[in-house]
């Protein structure tokens, strides 16, 4: 009696477990045994599976294919909010999103270029080419890096006590040329070397460096970018620091210009109503030089029609006063327009043509109504379209 209960009780326990695994098993795999047994409803299954996959893939295709990334500069530089208004103004969802990348500048944006895999556009310099045939590691830089446009001018800033009032008082001092492989640093310490100027160099950041001056550990600050330099502008220093006068000599007259900074510009480092000169370098929107067959080739011309078609839109607030300056047909001496941008402009002489009249217009109405360094820039373009209209 005794072993047959025993033997019952164990039948039941290898039943029990039998079951266990069984619907262990069903539950593991997400099948039902009635699924399990009905192929069409495997099949169903599979099918969707493969078209959620492949609505995916498509996806991804059509995202990577219509972004565009643009290496610019530092937060609250000009660079990075130029990215963004090129963002603000050309996405349109499906066929174009622009993805504003920070970076260090122009001298490294560059390299970036040229290097980095995800890279497809980056604001440069007109001296950039220079500085890469300076760099024993790089070769055929002509070859590899192009043009989409000129832009507009970066101007030399050097923040220095009020005590310094010639900027041959810097000589054999310590002065802050940004990060290294900012373009302040490459552009800058060619400006000095211009002049015949040497310095003792330091490499730290911006608000680094203007802590510094500010506890009187360095002797200047420099900053070569587009007025209004947001970081040069809000630097409050009390009545401690000016500006520095910055003299054109015929040394910088193949690669870089005059210009001027005003009161308007930077009310906290020049008394209202004055001026100082100082040097300028284009900047130059850069692109790699890919293969016309290619999917990067196709992106950037995506890029093209979109930003020389839709320019308009930029020169209206509240996108950077800075864009009033460029031209798109302008050349840069020494460089090699992306093929796909020359077409544009070859194919759209008549647009090209006005834009430069534009620009044209707008210098004849400074010569004529020579406003003062305080004028309102966003009340002067009112103006000056208005005055377009009556020589029309």
């Amino acid at each position: 009696m005794k072993l047959r209960l025993w033997l019952f009780v164990a039948l039941l326990t290898l039943v029990s477990a039998l079951t266990a695994n069984i619907s262990y098993a069903q539950w593991a795999s997400g099948r039902s045994v009635d699924s399990r047994a009905s192929p069409g409803a495997e099949k169903r299954q599979n099918v969707r599976a493969h078209r959620a996959a492949s609505t995916e893939t498509v996806l991804a295709e059509r995202m990577n294919a219509n972004t565009v990334s643009v290496i610019s500069g530092t937060p609250g530089g000009t660079y990075f909010r130029m990215a963004s208004d090129m963002a603000f103004v050309l996405d349109d969802g499906e066929n174009l999103r622009i993805l504003p990348i920070l970076g260090k500048g122009a001298g490294q944006n560059a390299y970036d270029i040229r290097f980095l895999k995800g890279v497809d556009l980056g604001f440069v310099r007109t001296d950039t080419l220079q500085q890469l045939r300076e760099d024993n590691r790089v070769s055929n830089v002509e070859r590899h890096i192009t043009y989409v446009a000129r832009l507009f001018n970066d101007e030399l800033h050097i923040i220095a006590p009020r005590e310094i009032t010639n900027i041959r008082d810097l000589a054999g001092k310590k002065v802050s040329f940004d990060v290294k492989g900012s373009g302040t640093d490459y552009t800058g310490r060619s400006m000095f070397k211009g002049l015949g100027l040497e310095v003792e160099v330091i490499n730290v950041d911006q608000p680094t460096a203007l802590d510094l001056i500010k506890r009187g550990e360095i002797s200047a600050v420099v900053s070569v970018a587009a007025k209004p330099v947001a970081i040069v502008a809000n630097f409050d220093g009390g009545d401690r620091f000016h500006l520095l006068h910055v003299p054109y000599v015929d040394q910088l007259a193949d690669r870089y210009f005059p210009a001027p900074l005003s009161s308007k510009d930077y009310p906290k480092l020049l008394q209202e109503g004055a001026a100082v000169d100082t040097l300028s370098v284009g900047t130059v929107l850069g692109a790699y030089n890919w293969p016309a067959n290619t999917d990067r080739y196709k992106r950037i011309a995506r890029f093209v029609e979109a930003f020389f078609s839709k320019f308009d839109t930029f020169l209206a607030a509240p996108r950077h006063p800075k864009w009033r300056e460029v031209n798109l047909s302008a050349e840069v001496p020494g460089w090699k327009r992306f093929p796909a941008a020359q077409e544009w402009l070859d194919k759209n002489k008549e647009t090209a043509t006005t834009a430069s009249t534009n620009r044209d217009d707008f210098r004849r109405f400074l010569n004529e109504s020579r406003p003062g360094v305080n004028v309102d820039r966003d009340h002067l373009f009112e103006e000056f379209l208005e005055w377009r209209k009556v020589q029309q």
